[in-house]
């Protein structure tokens, strides 16, 4: 037991210093405080609908705006803190210091990560407390939906950032790791539609349109499908109260962490294969 904590001792003060350092980023800031200003905005907007009007369009359009915020700058956080964290320190010499004290580079690196995951977990929640003030403000209701739909884009934003932190890992600039991990959630909201492409090659018969259609379904296979996380129809369209219909939480947890851990595994497989 005792070996157990002094090996994750390490990685938790690391962890706590990137925090630290991450929450103050000039970047960083600027993205969160104009997350929370459009939801503010879209909040201060709902004050001054009428509650007791029949239709529910301009509620719908508020959840709306604020669903596609907190989904597009929760995630250019988690890439921006993702792909930062390494290449910051090797860039400014900092992590020749740590790593010449008896600290292994799977401790620097789980604690990097555990740190960036901090960073990330707190702004998330930050947005989602501000919705959920909204929503409840507006129908008197507690919106336990939202509270699955946060969780569920956590891990969603949890993919990412592993797999952004992997590439980090073989850089010493932030900027290829930024670019990779906006191509990775644009090619997870996307890989829905290799299911529609393999399902329409080798209608023709000819072999080009048969290899299509297995590349389609060997990417849809291997990709994750990030689309699985949404709850934004949902959220939309249902009571903030109701529960989550046709999605299965511990599975799609177990689905994200599966995937968090084969790219947490893949940045300790190339950082120390790294010349130091």
């Amino acid at each position: 037991m005792g070996a157990f904590i002094d090996f994750f001792r390490g990685p938790w003060y690391i962890a706590v210093y990137t925090y630290r350092e991450g929450i103050r980023k000039k970047t960083l800031i600027g993205f969160l405080i104009l997350s929370l200003l459009v939801i503010f905005g879209a909040s201060f907007i709902s004050s001054y609908l009428d509650p007791t009007s029949e239709t529910d369009i301009d509620l719908k359009l508020i959840k709306d705006i604020c669903v596609a915020t907190i989904s597009i700058f929760g995630v250019l956080i988690t890439i921006f803190i993702s792909a930062s964290v390494v290449p910051g320190e090797i860039e400014n010499k900092v992590i020749y210091t740590i790593l010449s004290k008896p600290v292994r580079r799977i401790q620097y690196l789980l604690g990097k990560f555990i740190g960036a995951q901090l960073i990330i977990i707190v702004n998330l929640l930050l947005m989602g407390v501000l919705f959920f003030a909204a929503l409840y403000m507006r129908q008197g209701i507690l919106p336990t939906l939202l509270l699955w739909s946060m969780l569920l884009t956590y891990f969603e934003f949890l993919i990412i950032s592993a797999f952004t932190f992997a590439v980090s890992c073989a850089s010493t600039s932030a900027v290829v790791p930024t670019i990779i991990g906006l191509f990775i959630y644009i090619t997870g909201n996307l890989t829905e539609f290799l299911k529609d492409v393999q399902n329409r090659a080798g209608q023709s018969g000819k072999w080009f349109d048969d290899a299509i259609g297995w590349i389609a379904n060997a990417l849809y296979q291997v990709l994750p499908n990030l689309q699985n996380f949404s709850l934004k129809t949902q959220i939309i369209n249902g009571q903030p109260n109701d529960p989550p219909t046709d999605v299965l939480i511990p599975n799609l947890m177990a689905y994200g962490t599966l995937y968090a851990v084969f790219g947490f595994l893949l940045a300790w497989v190339i950082f120390w294969r790294k010349e130091m």
